[in-house]
């Protein structure tokens, strides 16, 4: 019984294998969304009925073991070094003229490459099994990030048939957060209330570096590889050839790349995609040049600080100078009220710019701006274009207020004690409904394919849909009413529809909509809930004992649930077929089980990721803010106005020692 067992996991571990090469690699999937989640809970059966099939490459393996305390260092097979910049075209003239000169007017050639805004990590593989995963660190030391490595899709856990499997290599590559994962982890954060990253790369570091894997597997990182090594060393005789061989391999490499006979080939190049890194799906800041000959690269060397041989030619900033003309509010699906600042149009790196965010009212306050004032726009390191300062003040210029009332239904719009957000409060309200529907079909959400825009639109244009629910409640029949919509497209979707039915409890809570629970904080409460029904009658003080859930997400979740337009909404998706329970977690007990603790200033050894995980491993709770529950705050230096708090209150404060001390 168990060789028909064994045979059919390794057939679904290489069919897995096959279709997460196709889909983060070549972005080319053959198969939907729910086959491949049906051949990954197939083989997780398999492997948790019978834990001996179990392989350390397996794809059920990408997001595995429990958060951690802190990172080992590990020295580098040889050093990681940083790249001299050419700042200009002369610059890098100036770089090539080094070259020959070294090379006595030898020929050579240089392969061009994005060079990707992210941050480097090393890859460690031995007989074609991802074993080690390390960041750059100080370019000779670098810290163990292996189980965070194992859930970045486009790394291979183990090599495709035929290559790169004798022996042990090191791969070298740029881990980077796309742009469109980017979009939507700040879209999450605005809705928990949290700072916004302020660019991918950022983003990309803090992922990789979390302490528990599930926060970088929820970050949807990529990995494109540009070093093959062997013992420290390039593995073969030319760069392009390690290029080739990667690929071959399954890793990710990026398709843009080109040999170049010459500068002025290479220049060519550099100037094409200054005007075409606009339409990538990630951040480029500019192209790195590397002699394509191992040999040349090795009688050229290296200084203290880069090698002779490469350099990396960086993009100025994409800044440009223009006037305000008028501010716009619009309307999220959390009811959020965002000023959008509309600009005199402008070009910033080829790209005609005529809108800009301004967040939010204490934004425009800090950068002082009004409309009719001439602004610096800028257009690098971030997705949406943002206005830097004010240049000038213009002539008649007006400042901005923040609407009392819905620009779209004329409801009541409020602003929270202590938030910067402005929100309509009208769960009806038509421009909430639109985003709400797009929000519930997304593919991290209810996963609903081909429920864009343009068909969203229609249905709420035409009366079909007044909420989520509605959804459930559509026939084949109705979409063939619609525009260039003809059966197989409309069948199609109410197919998609009825499996959106099976998605797990924290996809349908993150699908209300409900303000400041996002994809991350609906996971928390479903896995320790276990159940929509006892999350929705739960008190604030019981939703504040749940891990990352502070008084302002409780008290949102409170009041989303007494609202009887929503009780009944969450009837109809009951009625509906949908997931209302899953897997609850066990409780951990520890020595600091049923304390809440606050963490305030910089401590000496701990980072406060560090530290809020060792107190949750120990059973205790972390939480935003100090109150007569809190049992404790932690203070480290430069403590703020939490310490005070405390004080106040007569809370017992602990400095590092004294935590260290209770977690034992």
């Amino acid at each position: 019984m168990k060789e028909p067992l064994e045979k059919r996991a390794e057939e679904l571990r290489k069919q897995l294998e096959h279709h997460e090469y196709l889909y983060y690699v070549l972005d080319q999937p053959e198969i939907s969304d729910a086959e491949f989640d049906g051949l990954m809970r197939e083989l997780r059966g398999i492997e948790e009925a019978h834990p001996e099939l179990r392989t350390p490459d397996s794809p059920t393996q990408r997001v595995g073991g429990a958060p951690r305390e802190g990172f080992v260092k590990v020295a580098h097979s040889s050093p990681m070094l940083s790249l001299d910049n050419a700042l200009n075209e002369q610059e890098l003239r100036d770089f090539d003229a080094r070259v020959s000169g070294l090379l006595k007017s030898k020929d050579y050639e240089y392969v061009a490459e994005l060079k990707l805004d992210g941050l480097s990590m090393a890859a460690h593989y031995s007989a074609g099994r991802l074993e080690q995963a390390l960041t750059r660190g100080d370019g000779r030391v670098g810290e163990d990030v292996t189980e965070n490595a194992r859930t970045i899709r486009s790394l291979p856990l183990r090599t495709r048939k035929g290559a790169l499997e004798q022996g042990g290599f090191e791969v070298r590559g740029e881990v980077v957060m796309p742009r469109k994962s980017f979009e939507r982890l700040n879209e999450e954060r605005d809705a928990g209330g949290l700072a916004r990253f302020a660019n991918p790369r950022n983003a990309a570091a803090g992922a990789l570096r979390a302490l528990d894997p599930g926060v970088t597997a929820a970050r949807q990182l990529d990995y494109f590889s540009y070093f093959l090594l062997r013992d420290g060393r390039p593995a073969m005789e030319s760069h392009w050839a390690s290029l080739e061989t990667l690929t071959a391999a399954g890793f990710k490499v990026n398709p843009h790349r080109k040999k170049c006979e010459g500068i002025e080939e290479l220049l060519e190049f550099i100037r094409e995609w200054e005007n075409k890194r606009d339409g990538l799906p990630y951040e480029t800041d500019g192209v790195v040049a590397k002699i394509d000959s191992i040999a040349q690269q090795e009688s050229l060397g290296w200084t203290a600080k880069a090698p002779r041989w490469a350099v990396a030619f960086k993009y100025p900033a994409r800044q440009s100078q223009t006037v305000l003309e008028s501010i716009e509010v619009q309307v999220g699906r959390t009811g959020t009220l965002t000023p959008v600042a509309h600009l005199k149009p402008v070009t910033i790196g080829g790209v005609t710019v005529a809108r800009a965010t301004l967040h939010n009212e204490d934004e425009i306050a800090r950068l002082g701006v009004e409309i009719g004032d001439t602004v610096l726009v800028e257009r690098s390191g971030d997705v949406i274009p943002k206005i830097v300062r004010v240049v000038e003040h213009g002539r008649k210029r007006r400042s901005f207020q923040m609407p009392r009332s819905c620009p779209v239904c004329g409801g009541h719009v409020a602003r929270e004690e202590g938030e910067a957000a402005s929100r309509c409060v009208n769960t009806n309200c038509p421009a909430r409904l639109r985003e709400s529907l797009l929000h519930f079909a997304s593919r991290h959400v209810m996963d609903i394919d081909g429920m864009g825009d343009a068909l969203v639109d229609q249905l709420l244009s035409r009366g079909m849909v007044h909420n989520i629910a509605d959804l459930y409640g559509l026939t084949v029949e109705q979409l063939l009413e619609l525009e260039r919509m003809g059966n197989k497209s409309a069948s199609k979707v109410i197919h998609n529809i009825d499996q959106s039915r099976s998605r797990p409890l924290a996809r349908v809570l993150n699908g209300l909509g409900i303000p400041f629970v996002g994809e991350r904080t609906a996971q928390i409460l479903a896995s320790y809930f276990g159940s929509l029904d006892e999350i929705a009658k739960a008190p604030a003080e019981t939703l504040q004992e749940v891990n990352e859930v502070g008084p302002k997400v409780a008290e949102s979740i409170c009041e989303f649930f007494a609202e009887k337009r929503n009780r009944e909404l969450v009837d109809r998706l009951r009625a509906a077929g949908l997931t209302f329970t899953g897997p609850k977690e066990k409780k951990k007990e520890g020595p600091l089980t049923g304390t809440t603790f606050v963490l305030t200033g910089t401590l000496p050894t701990l980072t406060r990721e560090e530290a809020k995980l060792r107190i949750e491993q120990a059973g205790g709770k972390v939480a935003g803010s100090v109150s007569s529950k809190t049992s404790f705050v932690v203070a480290g230096e430069e403590a703020g106005s939490k310490l005070d708090k405390a004080k106040q209150l007569g809370v017992p404060v602990l400095d590092e020692a004294g935590l260290l001390a209770k977690l034992g």
